[in-house]
């Protein structure tokens, strides 16, 4: 759709389990039979366990994927499984992705911020959706995850936006206290919610965005 400049102020969005869905039990089976360790899914599982390093650029794919199993995994294979990481987290939440395109219709500024490796970033380069999205944030290329401040500081920056200015949509409480704390409005995204009126019940009155 068109671009243009318009008033209107910026809505950000997290990716997984707010544009995407979670991954489905077969999904996790999936990945977990071709990591070789079982229950991937569970929140104490090597998988969660660095994922934060993974997603902040701090471990390479080969890295991450042999800590996640255990022993050291050669590139071809820890390739094959950032294909089948991604792929498990690419099933899209069609309500969120109707609301997104009809903000977008709308001329509203939109931006995407999420906690994601650069493996799976680089998957979702091209996706149909991607294109909704002025500006893209993706922490594995900025090395700062969700909630650091930090994080929030270089995103309002590159948008030339005050914190007051931007709406805030994610799953995780602790990524919306983080942006709540620095002046930013934060709406906690849950798998029930209805977007459109979550974005409608929490708009905020503010002034207009300037250029």
């Amino acid at each position: 759709m068109a671009r243009t400049d318009s008033p209107h102020r910026w809505y950000l969005f997290d990716y997984g389990n707010v544009i995407s869905t979670a991954p489905t039990p077969q999904d996790w089976d999936l990945l977990a039979e071709a990591v070789g360790v079982d229950r991937l899914q569970e929140p104490a599982s090597a998988y969660w366990r660095h994922r934060g390093a993974y997603d902040a650029g701090s471990l390479t794919s080969d890295e991450y994927w042999s800590l996640v199993r255990g022993r050291r995994i050669e590139p071809a294979r820890s390739a094959w499984l950032d294909v089948l990481d991604a792929n498990q987290w690419s099933h899209l939440n069609l309500e969120t992705l109707d609301v997104l395109e009809d903000l977008d219709a709308r001329g509203e500024r939109l931006a995407l911020l999420s906690n994601m490796p650069a493996a799976m970033a680089v998957q979702f380069a091209g996706a149909p959706w991607t294109r909704l999205f002025r500006h893209s944030f993706f922490s594995s290329s900025l090395r700062l995850v969700k909630p650091a401040p930090a994080i929030f500081d270089r995103v309002l920056a590159e948008l030339q936006a005050a914190p007051g200015q931007v709406t805030f949509v994610d799953d995780a409480p602790a990524n919306i206290a983080a942006a709540k704390g620095m002046g930013i409005h934060g709406l906690l995204f849950e798998p029930s919610s209805d977007l459109s009126r979550l974005l409608a019940e929490g708009r905020p009155v503010s002034p207009a965005f300037r250029e």
